[in-house]
Order: structure tokens, then sequence, then C-alpha cells
């Protein structure tokens, strides 16, 4: 593994604490007695009191015997005041001149023990007497900086990086912090909605003999003790729906699904969705518990059913308009599809401008033409409802249209949040929807539904009218927080792999500088010439690369120019 100069430093000043007796990842528990938010929210009841707290140091500012530095840790930022005299003594004042001012760095994680206290400018910090290495970092975090006009330098910006080296994105930019608190906000939200109702949380199989319940296409795999493929779950829905076969009146789910499809701002190949299923209950019912579900989310997560996504601002409140599929087409490209077949809905498709080919059914014909030239229109929430039954075939027939069937998607700023269906219980009915399916996947439709024979067999036991309702969570993080990404949602999203890093090559010359400066830390430019010895146009092209290479950084203060380690 080849290191870049700053990280040969950081384990450079690795071994000399280990020299001087001080073990730089300690085995022992380390009690605090406080956090940062704790103390600057209740700063009077902590004033003078001894507090002990653990974190990473952000920055440090060393003015002779005393220095400012910040401490970070899960619950926020506060400054911490070091002065020689506390933390070592005039007969050995290692601890301080060595340890603190040349061994430790930026993102090293240390222990303080002291008394809090507010500085002459009115700062909320804590006089350290006692500080402790807990975890000497070995790579320098990226250096972010902000002004007294508020503006950001040097930012931890790059979105593949920060997806890449989330642990990093989350220690120098606290708002990605907050977009992940929210999320729990938001499952948590849900949770307590569906418990105080009586419904039973569980979990079902990931791995699954056929891959059920959406039309999507799978991820394979082979096991090897029962030598046999298996499929990573593309939704819950069957298997949920056999508890309801078993008995149980209302079961839900978050599972991770995966489906092996194409990926961008708005789909991961894996992703969060929340299943829920209801006895007794319809696709109306569903609706109305629906809104009131959104409404509580929004509160619990952002304090207001007012949201701004984007550009918009989008209103949870309930209750929300209800438009049904056919009607949506008809209003947003002027075609009356209700009743045609595939040709005329193939003629209809390239009328509007949209590509089309012989693989696809009714069903994806209608899916494709509400997609293109109607979604995107429903900004407010809106029930997109009565599905034509090529497009459903989990969904219980509409009780009043054969053609159609009780299901509803929600659409909120252009996108689909969530699905649901009056669940189909007629066995009969779901077997030859099934073979409708596969009829489907002969005519080269990859994501057509497999023929689940044991979740007919189940149906034959007789399974309660119920409703179900599918509802994405990265969606609706999305959503409750106001990122366009999905990546921004996740921890930790799919990534292509990572291209090996360029190593960085300094010539003869730049090594020599910044030989110098590791010595030093911080130096008078014009000195710093002066030792490297360089005519004006080598120095110029040093210092410029060295700067460029993010080694070396110049600073521009009151008493003139200094040169210092980045």
């Amino acid at each position: 593994m080849q290191l870049s100069p700053l990280e040969i430093v950081r384990r450079e000043s690795l071994q000399k604490l280990r020299e001087l007796g001080i073990n730089p990842y300690p085995a022992e528990e380390f009690k605090t007695t406080a956090t940062v938010k704790e103390i600057t929210s209740n700063f009077n009841s902590f004033e003078g009191k001894e507090v002990i707290l653990a974190g990473r140091m952000m920055s440090r500012r060393i003015m002779g015997k005393a220095s400012f530095a910040e401490l970070k840790d899960a619950s926020g930022r506060m400054q911490i005041y070091i002065n020689r005299d506390e933390i070592s003594s005039e007969e050995d004042p290692t601890m301080y001149n060595t340890v603190f001012k040349k061994l430790l760095d930026m993102g090293d994680i240390i222990g303080v023990r002291g008394d809090v206290f507010k500085t002459k400018v009115g700062e909320v910090s804590v006089n350290v007497k006692e500080l402790t290495l807990l975890s000497k970092s070995l790579r320098p975090l990226p250096v972010v900086k902000t002004d007294a006009d508020g503006k950001v330098h040097d930012a931890f910006s790059d979105a593949e990086q920060r997806y890449r080296r989330r642990y990093v994105d989350l220690i120098v930019n606290d708002h990605v912090k907050e977009t992940f608190i929210k999320r729990t906000k938001i499952t948590n939200s849900m949770r307590e909605f569906f418990n105080k109702k009586g419904y039973l949380e569980v979990e079902t199989p990931i791995l699954q003999p056929i891959p059920g319940g959406a039309a999507a296409r799978p991820f394979m795999t082979h096991h090897n003790a029962l030598d046999m493929p298996l499929y990573l779950r593309i939704a819950n829905e069957l298997y949920l729906k056999r508890l309801i076969v078993g008995g149980f009146d209302a079961v839900y789910e978050f599972a991770k699904d995966f489906r092996n499809e194409g990926m961008d701002r708005t789909h991961n190949p894996e992703f969060t969705v929340m299943e829920l299923y209801v006895a007794y209950k319809d696709y109306n019912w569903m609706m109305n518990m629906t809104e009131e579900l959104l409404e509580k989310i929004a509160i619990d997560t952002n304090g207001t059913t007012e949201v701004q996504i984007g550009e918009n601002k989008v209103s949870f409140k309930a209750p929300y308009p209800r438009v049904p599929i056919l009607e949506a087409i008809k209003i947003h490209t002027g075609y009356d599809v209700a009743g045609m077949g595939e040709v005329e809905l193939r003629d209809v498709c390239r009328k509007v401008g949209l590509e089309v080919d012989e693989t696809m059914g009714v069903g994806k014909l209608i899916d494709e033409l509400f997609g293109e030239k109607c979604e995107h229109l429903y900004i407010q929430p809106t029930f997109i409802t009565d599905y034509p039954k090529e497009m459903s075939p989990l969904t219980k027939e509409h009780r009043t249209n054969p053609d159609l069937t009780e299901r509803f998607e929600l659409m909120v700023n252009g996108k689909e949040l969530a699905n649901a269906y009056s669940e189909l219980n007629d066995p009969i009915d779901q077997r030859e929807r099934f073979e409708d399916q596969m009829k489907l996947s002969a005519k080269g439709d990859d994501e057509a539904m497999f023929i689940d024979q044991d979740f007919i067999r189940a149906l034959e036991y007789g399974m309660p009218p119920t409703s179900g309702i599918g509802i994405g969570i990265d969606r609706l993080t999305m959503f409750m927080t106001n990122n366009a990404s999905i990546q921004e949602v996740l921890f930790f999203p799919q990534m292509k792999p990572e291209k090996k890093a360029p190593s960085i090559e300094l010539n003869d010359d730049e090594k020599a500088v910044f030989e110098i400066l590791k010595k030093v830390e911080k130096i008078d430019l014009p000195a710093l010439k002066t030792q490297s010895g360089l005519s004006n146009k080598k120095w110029d092209k040093t210092i410029k690369g060295l700067t460029k290479h993010n080694l070396a950084k110049v600073n521009n203060t009151d008493e003139g120019l200094f040169v210092e380690l980045a």
C-alpha cells in the first residue's frame, strides 16, 4: 500500500507516541459524564462543574502555552481550552509541547476531563485538566472551513467520494447526519402508528425459491447444501398474505427488497419498503388510512404537514384527490384508452411519441402512457386508482367494472410513493392471472411474474377480504428530507467498482520543502523560502505543487504570510 506524505507523517507520530509510552488505541472503557449538547443546552446546570467528554478533535488553534480546539461528539461540537500547565508541568511539558502540539492531529479521538466555563466572548467551553488519546487517526480529514461571511471553503462535496466514504461524510458534513436521524423518525412514526392499532410486525424470507409479489427482474443465487437456485426477494407480499391466511388480522414488515434493474437518482438495486396487510378491509379504507399515516409522519419528522420538495411546497394534510388512471390519461393526452386492445394502444403510444415494442401487453402499454405523460404532473399527494386488470395480477377485480381492479398508487411530487390493493383472494382467478403472466414471459417480458403454486394453495384454504399497501421508505425519506437523490438517504448506496486513486509523486524540491514543514508545522513564508535555497522560479513551482496536492497551505495573516501542513 502506497502512503501519501501526510499519511507517512501520521504513522511517524503514531510510533513516537508509542515510544513515549502512550497507547494510541487503549482498550479500557472511557466513562463520559455528559455530551456536548447537554452542556451547551444547559450551561447554567454545568457551569463550574467537572465533566468528562469524548469525541473527535476537529480543529486546533495553538497560542503559545495555551490553545483552543474543537471537540465533536455524536451530539454536536464545542470548544475546549488546553493550558500547558493544566495537562502537564514546567518540569515535564511533554503532554502539551510534544503530544498535543506535535503528535496529535485533526481527526484524532480524545477524551477530556475539565471544568465548564464561558469565554470572554460568551462561548461555552471546557477548561481541560486531563487529556487522553483514545484513537489515533492515520488519514487526514478534509478540512472544511466557514469564513466570517458564512461561506464554506474546501467542502467535502464530491458526491461519489461522499457515498463511497460515508464515514467521512458523516464526520465533516453535519447536515448529512440529520438526514439519517429523520429517516429513523419516519420509521419510528410508522411503527408507533401501526403498533397502537395492534398490528403485528413480522419477518419473512429474503431468500425465496420463487421471486413473487411484483413484476421485476430478480437477483439469483445458489444454495450449495440444497443444490437449488434461490432468489433475493423482489417483494414480501406473498409471504405476508400467507400470514393473513394463517389467522393474523394485520401484519406489517420493513423489508429489504432487491431488484436486478437499472440504477439512477431514484432507484437502488437494494431498497427498503414497508408492506402492510389488514384483513376485512378494502382499498377505499386503505386510502383513508394512508392519508392519516402520512400526515402523522410529516408532523413527527418536520413538525408540519407542509414539506419543501425541490421547488415545490407539498402538503400531506388529508384528504388527497382520487383520480382513475384511465381518466388521468384522457385528461393529459386527450385519448380515451378505456377498452382498447394492444394494437390500438400501441398506435396511441406512437402518436404521443412513445417507443413501444411487440413484447408489451396492455398493462405495460398503459403503464408507459401514464408514466411518461401523466405521472410527473401530480405534485400534491394524489391517489391514482382503478388500474386495468392486465397491470395488476395480484389485485381484486373492481366491484363495478370487470376490466379494472381495486388498486391505487399514491403520487407525490411526480413520483410513486405507495402501491395498494384490495387483495385478490379468489384462488381460481389468481391462477388464471399467473398464467397470463407466464404468457407475457413467453413473449419476452423478463419482469413477468412466476406462478407460485404454494401461494395459490394457501389461497385455496381461504383468505379473508384483505387490503395491502407497500410504501417505499427510501423515497418517503427523500421527500421528508428534501433530497433529490436516493443515494443521499442510503448510508451505503450501491456504487461501481472504485477506480484506483493515482499516487502523489513529489519531485526532489517538493520533498525537500515538505521535510522542512514536517519539522516545524508552521513557518514564515520568506523564512521557508530561504531555508529551501531555491531560486524564485523553482520556489514558485514547488510551493504551487505542494498546495495543489493538498500537502501545504499558505495563510495570509496580519503578521504576514505563513506556510503550514494542510
